[in-house]
């Protein structure tokens, strides 16, 4: 397989007096406090818990920490952005508190939260709805100058798994990013990070094209995000359920990797890792 027309330029991204580098993949390890996501809801019983998990996810080899306090699940119930940020402030603060140099990056659709999130250390916007759910999201994003990872959704989580259709699943994702790419270069804003939203709005056949066809996204010029961790798209096909699909998880990953993918946003830290050491270690040689 070649790298060659997969690849990007190197990039930078600069966040709160860190700099953010693409040359080699990254980690993204996902910190859900909710009582309702579709694996590791209702996890934690305290904020202690929180940063034993964080600090042993670090150790692992994490390179951000993905914070949610809103559950995206297909079928979730909405919460209002208070009761969000009641559940959210609590951990960012302790997490920025005891992890001064670990990136945070906040997983929220709200631009009031990503604002406040901001205030308390927040290194990047992690927005699933790429700026479909708050009229706000891109004048807020170009304000704070954080890292944007941009995502692709069809309809909302309570109904975008209803049958989901699309014509030619790709350039119509692709179509969806270039628009608002457009948007916020209009508003002055670059620190892009491209997340095709595999599982928000697609069957299992659109996710596989998506993983198949990452090139058209990754030519788009920014850095790309895969977020496969132990979801249906896995399940579906080899008969596992979200606990038995870390093998799953773990060879999608190892394709998005030779696909181009530079941030693997998974549950399980060490696995991923592993996935990037060994692609990276055959690419290279």
């Amino acid at each position: 397989m070649s790298f060659k027309n997969n690849e990007i330029k190197p990039i930078d991204y600069s966040c709160n007096g860190k700099t953010l580098t693409f040359s080699k993949p990254m980690v993204m390890a996902i910190i859900n406090i909710t009582p309702d996501s579709f694996y590791d809801g209702g996890k934690y019983g305290h904020v202690n818990d929180v940063l034993a998990d964080v600090a042993q996810k670090i150790k692992n080899g994490a390179d951000i920490i993905d914070i949610g306090a809103a559950s995206s699940r297909p079928g979730a119930v909405e919460i209002n952005e208070h009761e969000e940020w009641d559940r959210l402030q609590p951990a960012l603060v302790a997490i920025r508190k005891e992890f001064p140099d670990v990136f945070i990056s906040v997983d929220t659709y709200r631009s009031s939260v990503a604002e406040k999130s901001a205030d308390s250390g927040m290194d990047i916007i992690n927005d699933i709805s790429g700026g479909n759910f708050d009229e706000n999201m891109f004048q807020t994003v170009s304000y704070l100058q954080l890292p944007y990872i941009l995502m692709h959704i069809q309809g909302v989580p309570q109904n975008m798994q209803v049958n989901p259709h699309y014509t030619h699943v790709a350039k119509e994702v692709r179509n969806d990013f270039e628009a608002k790419i457009s948007q916020l270069k209009n508003l002055d804003f670059n620190k892009i990070i491209i997340d095709p939203g595999f599982g928000f709005g697609k069957n299992v056949e659109h996710n596989f094209t998506l993983l198949k066809e990452l090139e058209t996204f990754i030519n788009l010029g920014f850095p790309l995000l895969a977020g496969f961790s132990r979801k249906s798209m896995i399940n579906k096909i080899i008969k596992t359920n979200p606990v038995t699909s870390l093998n799953g998880t773990t060879v999608l990953n190892t394709i998005a990797l030779m696909n181009g993918a530079k941030i693997l946003r998974v549950h399980d830290v060490t696995e991923a890792k592993q996935a990037i050491e060994l692609v990276e270690f055959y690419k290279n040689n």
